[in-house]
C-alpha cells in the first residue's frame, strides 16, 4: 500500500511538472515565434518549416523506438544506455550524410538554392537530438521531470534570445536554424551535467537487439506518423508558394503548440505508468479514463478558444501581413481537438509490449490519410484541411479499437465520457464566438471590434473561461473536481 502511495504521488508530481514544463516551454517558443515571425516574414518560416520537415522524420528514425524501449523495459542498466548511446550516433551519422548527400537535390525540388546549406548546417540537431532522447528516457524512468522542466525552459529562453538578436541583425533563415541548434546543444548540456550520466566506452549487439526487437515497431510507427503529418508542406509548397508555405505553417503552430504540449505530457508520464500498470488491467483501462477526461477538460476550450479568437490573435500577434492564416488556423484547431485521445490509446497500446498493433494501427491510418490528401488535392488548401480535420477524429475510433480488448475500453465508451467536457466547451465557444461581438454591438461597443482587437479578444478570453468555469461547476464535471482535488493534495503536501 505504501509503495501504491509513492508510486500515485510520483504520478501527481509528474503531471504537474511536465504540464508546466510544457506549458512553459509552450509560451517561451510562442512568444519567441512570434517575435521572430514579425521580423522575418512569411518567406522565411516558409523555407524553414520545408527543411525541419527532412530534420523531423531523421530525428524519428534515432530516438524514437530505442527510447521507448528504455522506457518501457522494466529494468535497464548501463550497458543499455552506453549501447543505445554509440547506436544513436552511428544511425545519425548515417542519415545525416544522407540529407547532406542528397541537400542540392532537395534544393532544385522545392526551387531554393539556399536549402543545400542551411540544410547542411540545421541537419547537426541529428547529433544532440540523439543523446537528448537518452536522458529523457533517465528522466521518464525517474518520473523526475522538474529537472526537464527547468532545463527545457533555460535552453528555450537563451536560444530564443539569441535568435531574436541575429533576426534583428538581417539574418534571415539563419536565424531560426542557429535558434534551433543553440537550444539542443544547451539542453544536451544541461541535462549531461544535471543527470551525471555520461556513456561508457561499452557497446553490446545483443542488448542493441533486444530493445530493438520492441522498438522498431515503435520507429516504423512513428516515422510513418511524422512523413504524412509533414506531407502536407511540400504538397502545398510544389502547389503554391513558400509564403503559402508559411501562412500554413504558422496557422498550424498555435495549436500543435498546445496539442503538443498535452501529447509531450502525456506520453511522459502516462507510458511509464501504464508500463507499470500493465499486469493490472483495471488500474490500467482506470488510468487511461482518467487520462482522456482530464485530456478533454483541458483540450476541447482551448481548441475552441483558439478558433473563436483566431481573427484578433493573427492580427495582435503577427499583423495584417498573415491575416490569411487566421481562416486555416481554425481549420487545424478543429483536428487538434481529439489529440489526447489518439496519443493516450497508443501509450496504452505501448506500455502492454503490443507495439505491432501499434504498428498496424499507423499504416492502416495513413493509407486512409494518404487517399483523403489525395482526393482533396483539387479543392485547395481549405478543403485539405477540412478533410484532414475529419480524418483526425475518424481515427479516434481506429486508435481506441484495440483497447476494448486490450483494456476493457473502447471508442464509443471513450466517447460517452467525453461527451460532458464537449458539451461545455461548444457552450463556452458559442458564448464567445457569436454572443460576445453581439452583445456589443447592441450595447453600442461595436467600435471595439472595428477598432480594437486587443480589446475585444481580452474580453472574448475573460468571458469565455467563466463560461467555461460555470458550466464546468453547473455541469459538475468529474475532471474539474478531480483538478481541484489533486491542486488541494498538492498544497497539503507542500
Amino acid at each position: 500500500m505504501e509503495n501504491d502511495n509513492i508510486f500515485q504521488k510520483k504520478i501527481t508530481s509528474g503531471l504537474f511538472w511536465k504540464t508546466f514544463e510544457n506549458i512553459g516551454d509552450q509560451l517561451i517558443t510562442f512568444v519567441i515565434s512570434m517575435v521572430l515571425a514579425r521580423l522575418l516574414g512569411p518567406d522565411k518560416y516558409g523555407t524553414m518549416t520545408v527543411m525541419l520537415m527532412f530534420v523531423t522524420i531523421g530525428n524519428v528514425m534515432i530516438q524514437t523506438g530505442f527510447q521507448t524501449a528504455l522506457i518501457q523495459r522494466k529494468n535497464i542498466g548501463k550497458e543499455e544506455l552506453s549501447s543505445v548511446f554509440w547506436m544513436g550516433l552511428i544511425v545519425s551519422s548515417i542519415i545525416y550524410s544522407i540529407l547532406f548527400v542528397c541537400s542540392p537535390d532537395i534544393a532544385v525540388f522545392f526551387k531554393d538554392e539556399a536549402i543545400k546549406d542551411m540544410l547542411r548546417v540545421l541537419s547537426l540537431i541529428l547529433f544532440f537530438g540523439s543523446v537528448i532522447s537518452i536522458e529523457y528516457a533517465i528522466i521518464s524512468r525517474n518520473m523526475d521531470f522538474k529537472l526537464q522542466c527547468i532545463a527545457t525552459m533555460l535552453a528555450d529562453l537563451i536560444s530564443g534570445i539569441a535568435g531574436i538578436v541575429l533576426a534583428y541583425k538581417n539574418a534571415g533563415t539563419w536565424a531560426l536554424i542557429f535558434q534551433q541548434l543553440i537550444k539542443h546543444v544547451m539542453l544536451m548540456l544541461i541535462l549531461m551535467v544535471s543527470l551525471r550520466w555520461l556513456p561508457d566506452f561499452y557497446f553490446s549487439f545483443s542488448r542493441i537487439k533486444g530493445l530493438f526487437s520492441y522498438g522498431w515497431k515503435v520507429m516504423v510507427s512513428g516515422l510513418i506518423d511524422t512523413i504524412y503529418s509533414n506531407l502536407y508542406t511540400p504538397v502545398i509548397s510544389k502547389m503554391y508558394t513558400p509564403s503559402a508555405v508559411g501562412l500554413y505553417g504558422k496557422a498550424n503552430q498555435f495549436p500543435q503548440i498546445i496539442a503538443n504540449a498535452m501529447a509531450q505530457t502525456m506520453q511522459s508520464v502516462m507510458l511509464p505508468a501504464f508500463s507499470r500498470l500493465q499486469d493490472e488491467r483495471r488500474e490500467s483501462a482506470r488510468l487511461l479514463r482518467n487520462a482522456i477526461k482530464l485530456g478533454s477538460f483541458i483540450m476541447f476550450p482551448l481548441m475552441f478558444g483558439l478558433i473563436a479568437v483566431s481573427d484578433p490573435l493573427i492580427n495582435i500577434l503577427l499583423g495584417s501581413e498573415w491575416a490569411e492564416s487566421a481562416a486555416l488556423l481554425r481549420l487545424c484547431a478543429i483536428g487538434y481537438l481529439v489529440w489526447h485521445v489518439h496519443v493516450a490509446n497508443l501509450q496504452a497500446i505501448n506500455a502492454v509490449g503490443r507495439s505491432d498493433i501499434y504498428l498496424r494501427l499507423e499504416i492502416i491510418k495513413k493509407l486512409l490519410g494518404v487517399t483523403v490528401l489525395v482526393v482533396s488535392i483539387p479543392y485547395g488548401i481549405e478543403s485539405m484541411l477540412i478533410f484532414k480535420a475529419v480524418y483526425d477524429i475518424i481515427c479516434t475510433f481506429i486508435n481506441a479499437w484495440p483497447n476494448r480488448k486490450l483494456q476493457g475500453y473502447g471508442p464509443l465508451r471513450q466517447w460517452m465520457d467525453m461527451l460532458p467536457e464537449l458539451i461545455a466547451s461548444l457552450i463556452m465557444f458559442a458564448f464567445v464566438y457569436y454572443l460576445v461581438p453581439f452583445a456589443l454591438n447592441i450595447t453600442g461597443f461595436s467600435y471595439i471590434t472595428e477598432s480594437c482587437s486587443v480589446g475585444l479578444m481580452l474580453i472574448q478570453v475573460i468571458s469565455g473561461v467563466i463560461i467555461y468555469i460555470l458550466a464546468a461547476l453547473f455541469m459538475r464535471l468529474e475532471s474539474a473536481f478531480a483538478i481541484l482535488k489533486m491542486l488541494s493534495q498538492r498544497k497539503r503536501q507542500e
